[in-house]
């Protein structure tokens, strides 16, 4: 009576470990765009919050972006309106994440302090 292993090939683990590997290198990448994008989320409602006129926001806003290390975006990108009476911060904005060699990924990140959720018009 023979009896036969069973398990994984070297060949297998290490095909495992590359697929692996890719995805962690790829969530490594992606993470700190995330939390700059939380960052620039909280930002503009934290310079809605502080009121006032366009340049009071946009003033409030350079201050959040200093402290939060944000190079994404600055306080000129921010489209800022009046809806229905109330101040309105919405932004939008692309990262690209070079991958390996011409393959890279794109992320386009957009937010508003609207209840509503519209989304804010892509400036050029």
């Amino acid at each position: 009576m023979q009896q036969r292993q069973s398990g994984i090939s070297l060949v297998g683990l290490i095909c495992v470990l590359a697929v692996l590997g890719f995805f962690v290198l790829l969530a490594l990448k992606i993470v700190p765009t995330y939390a700059e994008y939380r960052a620039i989320k909280n930002a503009i409602v934290t310079a809605k919050a502080t009121g006032g006129g366009v340049a009071e926001i946009q003033r409030s806003f350079d201050a959040s972006v200093a402290a939060g290390y944000i190079d994404s975006i600055s306080s000129r990108d921010l489209i800022i309106e009046k809806v229905n009476g109330e101040t309105e911060i919405s932004f939008a904005y692309e990262k690209k994440i070079p991958l390996v060699g011409p393959a890279s990924l794109l992320l386009e990140y957009e937010g508003t302090t609207d209840k509503a959720g519209a989304k804010p018009a892509k400036t050029e």
